[in-house]
């Protein structure tokens, strides 16, 4: 089997707040992630397809293809926005990187199938920092 990966990028605001606890108790557990006024990032989005080459193209998936789907169904909602307000997925979730990257996944698995007649979606990996990441495998 060979992993192919597509790399996008985008800034998203988002606070981590449960509306059931006190202030200080949010405080307390999400720190400054719990700042009233929001905080940023620079997010990676590495998208992992898993499969065989077609025998004519040579491809696992046409990594043109893939760009212009991760950017319509993902990027373009969440890039410059923020993810507790303005994405309509994260509405009444937790805009944590665990649930963004779970939301990601229910929009890109059936797309990456149409155009991956030899695969499908392997992994998503989401990077919040540089050091702070993580992986999803749909399960």
């Amino acid at each position: 089997m060979i992993h192919v990966s597509r790399k996008e990028h985008f800034n998203a605001a988002h606070k981590l707040w449960n509306p059931n606890w006190t202030e200080e108790k949010n405080k307390e557990v999400f720190g400054p992630c719990a700042n009233a006024n929001w905080h940023g990032h620079n997010f990676e989005l590495i998208v992992t397809v898993k499969g065989l080459p077609d025998a004519d193209t040579g491809f696992v998936v046409d990594l043109k293809a893939l760009s212009t789907l991760i950017r319509s169904l993902v990027i373009d909602k969440v890039d410059h926005k923020n993810l507790n307000v303005d994405v309509d997925f994260m509405q009444g979730k937790m805009a944590s990187c665990e649930n963004l990257v779970m939301e990601f996944w229910k929009i890109l698995q059936p797309a990456v199938d149409k155009i991956t007649p030899h695969g499908g979606l392997y992994k998503l990996k989401l990077y919040e920092t540089p050091r702070n990441f993580v992986e999803y495998y749909g399960d």
